[in-house]
C-alpha cells in the first residue's frame, strides 16, 4: 500500500523543515498545497522532494484541504499541519495498519507539546484514498462525517486507532496561540458553522471550550451541554464534553458536579491517554478535600497510562508532602523536572521539602532554579519566593 502526505501551509518556512523531515522516509508521496505563501515556503517544500500546487486562501481549511486531496495519487492518506511532526517510533505502526484490507480511516494520538493538563488528543488524520472521502467544517476540518456517510452504504468497512503516540503538535505553546490569533480566528469560524448546524457535537464542545478559555462561562457551559443533547455524539466527544464541564463547574466552585463530570469522562471506553486530564483534575479536587489517598491513587492511574506525564508527577508529590513522605516526595518532584526541566513549581516544592528534611545546599539549588524560571513566565511569584529567603537568612539580595 503507498501512502501520500498531504498539508496545507501558508508562510511556513520555520516549522515546514522539521514538519517535512519527519515524514520523507515513512511516505510515498508529498502533496504541499501553499495558499499564499510570501516567504520560501514552497521552495522548502520542493527541496524535500514534494509536489508543490497552489490555492487561493478562502478562510475555510477544509476546502483547502479538499483540494489538496484532488493531486494524491497513493492508497492512502497522512495529514499534518506544518508546526506537527510525526514522531520517529510511530513509522512501523502505520505502516503495518495501512496494510489492512478493512480499515478505512485510522485514528491517531497527537501530543500537544508543552501541555500540562490534557496532553493528548485522537485525530483522524490517516485515512484511505477513497473517492467520498472529504474534510467539513470551515475550522477543525475533519473527515469524520464523510466518513460516517461511507459507513452507512458500504458497512465492511471498519474505524481503528493506533494507541501509540503518532504526532506531535507544538502550536500551543506559550506564546504560540496569541502571536498568530488563534482564539479569534477559530471563534469566528466556529460560530458561523454552528449557527447553521446547532447539533454538531463536536463544534459544541470546540467552541464551549474556547469560551470557558476566554472567560465566558455561561456562553461556554450552553454549548457544553448543547453537544451533549446532540443525538450523535462520538464517545471521544463525549469524553471532551464532560471534560470540559468539569473545568466549568470547578471554577464556580460547585465541586461535586465537578467529579460527576470528571468521573464520567473517566469511565468512557476511550484511548487510555486520553483520559490524562480527568485523572489528574479529579484528583486535584479529592486533594483540596483531602482525600489524599484517593487523590494519589487518581494520579498513580495517569502515571500507569503514561509514566512521563510530568503535571502527575508533580501533583503526587504534592499529596506526598502533605501525607509527609518527604522522600518519596523528593523522588517525584525530581521526576517532573527531569521530564520538563522548566517546571518552576517542581522546583520550588522541591526546594520546600528539601529544607524541611535539613538539605539546605540543595534546597536553595532548587529555590534558585525556581526563582530563574518564574522570572520568565511568573515574575510576581519569583519575587515573591526570593523575599521569602531573604526573611529567613538564606539570600541576601
Amino acid at each position: 500500500m503507498s501512502l501520500t502526505f498531504c498539508i496545507i501551509v501558508k508562510n511556513e518556512e520555520k516549522n515546514l523543515p522539521r514538519c517535512l523531515t519527519s515524514v520523507k522516509n515513512v511516505v510515498d508521496e508529498m502533496v504541499v498545497l501553499d495558499t499564499g505563501s510570501s516567504d520560501r515556503t514552497p521552495e522548502i517544500a520542493l527541496e524535500f522532494g514534494a509536489k508543490v500546487h497552489y490555492f487561493e486562501w478562502c478562510n475555510d481549511f477544509a476546502a483547502a484541504r479538499n483540494e489538496s486531496l484532488k493531486y494524491v495519487t497513493g492508497d492512502w492518506v497522512l495529514v499534518l499541519d506544518a508546526d506537527e511532526f510525526l514522531s520517529p517510533e510511530i513509522a512501523p505502526y502505520i505502516k503495518e495498519a495501512i496494510k489492512s484490507d478493512r480499515h478505512i480511516l485510522i485514528n491517531l494520538v497527537r501530543q500537544e507539546i508543552g501541555a500540562q493538563q490534557s496532553p493528548y488528543s485522537l485525530v483522524s488524520r490517516l485515512f484511505r484514498n477513497h473517492p467520498d472521502i472529504k474534510f467539513s467544517r470551515p475550522y477543525h476540518a475533519i473527515v469524520d462525517d464523510s466518513i460516517t456517510e461511507i459507513l452507512t452504504t458500504e458497512s465492511h468497512w471498519q474505524i481503528a486507532s493506533l494507541p501509540e503516540i503518532a504526532i506531535l503538535h507544538a502550536g500551543y505553546q506559550k506564546g504560540e496561540i496569541a502571536s498568530k490569533n488563534k482564539l479569534q480566528r477559530a471563534q469566528a469560524a466556529m460560530e458561523s458553522f454552528l449557527s447553521n448546524h446547532p447539533d454538531d457535537a463536536y463544534v459544541c464542545s470546540k467552541l464551549g471550550a474556547l469560551y470557558l478559555e476566554i472567560g465566558e462561562m455561561h456562553k461556554g457551559m450552553e454549548l457544553l451541554f448543547q453537544g451533549l443533547r446532540s443525538p450523535q455524539v462520538d464517545k471521544a466527544v463525549l469524553y471532551e464534553l464532560h471534560y470540559h464541564l468539569g473545568i466549568a463547574y470547578r471554577q464556580k466552585q460547585e465541586i461535586e458536579m465537578a467529579k460527576t463530570h470528571y468521573q464520567i469522562a473517566i469511565e468512557l471506553d476511550i484511548v487510555p491517554k486520553l483520559k490524562l486530564g480527568a485523572y489528574n483534575n479529579l484528583g486535584s479536587l479529592l486533594k483540596e478535600e483531602g482525600n489524599l489517598r484517593d487523590a494519589k491513587i487518581n494520579y498513580e492511574i495517569a502515571l500507569q497510562i503514561d509514566p512521563d506525564f510530568a503535571v502527575a508527577h508533580y501533583n503526587r508529590g504534592m499529596v506526598l508532602k502533605e501525607i509527609g513522605w518527604f522522600t518519596e516526595a523528593i523522588a517525584s518532584y525530581e521526576r517532573a523536572i527531569q521530564i520538563n526541566p522548566d517546571y518552576a513549581e517542581a522546583y520550588q516544592n522541591l526546594g520546600v521539602v528539601l529544607l524541611k528534611v535539613g538539605n539546605v545546599s540543595e534546597s536553595l539549588e532548587a529555590f534558585q532554579k525556581a526563582i530563574g524560571l518564574h522570572e520568565k513566565y511568573n515574575p510576581t511569584e519569583g519575587k515573591r519566593i526570593r523575599q521569602v529567603l531573604q526573611s529567613m537568612g538564606f539570600l541576601t539580595y
